[in-house]
């Protein structure tokens, strides 16, 4: 019911979106800026009204180049390999020379991986970078059966299996917990494909430390709440018809709903720059907002399974989480090279909570243990942005570069 409500409701705005755009195409204004000063505050709020939408399919990467070795190198997207959730996206660089291979783990969270674009561009200038690009559950049939949390962590191991020997792992925000537990069970069976490295970036490896107001929303209801009020049924209009989900809608909100006086803030902005032909920075505004309305639906039972996993019980971090009958125990990771990296002002993933891998890795020698905080950072600050690319990418690039010698 909840899906249909929300379709319902998106369906009710489409007139007024396009009511929004055939009025702007009569005046002619998606090719020429209106004269007056009204014409232009009216052309900024049929803007903002035909953005009155959120979007279900994924956005294109679009890194069509990088800088590499001073050079500008071409690339091209290529599908290495197709799961029914997810697709271990390569990025090919046209070019001799070789590079570390990384793959990019991304949160399965409510938003496609392409979140992750600057992350991927910025590695491309010194790596042969892969990245987990996640599937919209409500486009995976039901005949494709389910998702969960130790789905995931077999999808990591299966991917770096895929890429070989040699490899490097990098994991942002939630994932966190599914690479280190992977990596943990790859060195339990002492596995010849263990990465050489390990990068984790703002996760919730133990939610005790510091909790935020995301991990206070855990802990205050019990799993049946979120069974109860976050859980629904993929509509019949879609591929996945029937399959149970946590739609991204809700996830939206509630980020949204953390810094609400933000985005309202935001948009005010985004209307006035409109109105004053402050184009380029209309544009940085709308392209964050184009990505950050993009969103993805996640199965139901790995929402439900990383709730109860990481965020009520952190299981992990109590040495307590099993993977397919038998107990995951990060003591064992011995050759894997671990970075840690946390934001000072991360509202999501707190100080402390991420770092929290180094007293897992108990085997782990010290000169293998790295860890970063970076000041004056959200959480994503950590992987988007002038101090991802400045200060915090140098040490990732830094801590592979040793680990692949």
């Amino acid at each position: 019911m909840l899906y249909q409500l929300y379709q319902r409701q998106s369906d009710m705005l489409w007139p007024m979106r396009m009511m929004a755009q055939t009025t702007q195409a009569m005046l002619g204004w998606p090719h020429r800026t209106p004269r007056t000063r009204f014409g232009r505050r009216m052309n900024a709020a049929l803007e903002l009204v035909d953005r009155l939408t959120l979007t279900h399919e994924r956005p294109n990467y679009a890194i069509s180049q990088v800088i590499c070795d001073g050079k500008a190198v071409r690339v091209t997207e290529h599908a290495a390999l197709k799961t029914a959730f997810g697709t271990l996206l390569h990025f090919r660089k046209e070019t001799k020379a070789s590079h570390p291979a990384v793959l990019v783990v991304a949160p399965l969270s409510g938003h496609f991986s392409t979140l992750l674009r600057n992350t991927v561009q910025t590695l491309l200038q010194d790596h042969d970078v892969y990245i987990t690009d996640w599937h919209n559950a409500r486009n995976v049939p039901l005949s494709h059966g389910r998702f969960g949390f130790a789905d995931y962590i077999d999808t990591v191991i299966s991917f770096l299996e895929h890429i070989g020997p040699n490899a490097h792992v990098v994991a942002v925000c939630q994932p966190c917990v599914q690479v280190l537990a992977a990596v943990a069970v790859m060195a339990q069976d002492d596995h010849p494909y263990q990465p050489l490295s390990m990068t984790l970036m703002g996760g919730p490896i133990d939610v005790r430390k510091s909790p935020t107001t995301v991990n206070d929303l855990a802990f205050n209801h019990s799993i049946e709440w979120f069974e109860k009020n976050l859980i629904t049924t993929v509509p019949t209009r879609y591929r996945g018809a029937g399959r149970k989900v946590y739609p991204g809608f809700l996830q939206l909100n509630a980020f949204v709903r953390m810094n609400l006086e933000r985005h309202i803030t935001a948009h005010r902005k985004l209307y006035t720059h409109l109105a004053n032909r402050e184009f380029d920075e209309a544009s940085a505004i709308k392209e964050f907002y184009d990505e950050y309305f993009c969103v993805l639906d996640m199965p139901a039972e790995f929402y439900i399974e990383t709730v109860h996993v990481v965020f009520q019980e952190a299981l992990l971090a109590k040495g307590k989480l099993h993977h397919r009958g038998r107990k995951v125990d990060p003591g064992k990771i011995t050759r894997t090279a671990l970075l840690t990296v946390e934001g000072e002002r991360d509202d999501i993933c707190a100080l402390g909570q991420t770092a929290a891998a180094h007293d897992l890795c108990t085997a782990l020698p010290a000169r293998l243990k790295h860890h970063h905080m970076q000041h004056s950072v959200g959480h994503y600050g950590l992987f988007s942005g002038k101090r991802w690319d400045k200060e915090i990418y140098p040490v990732v690039r830094e801590v592979i570069s040793a680990a692949s010698t």
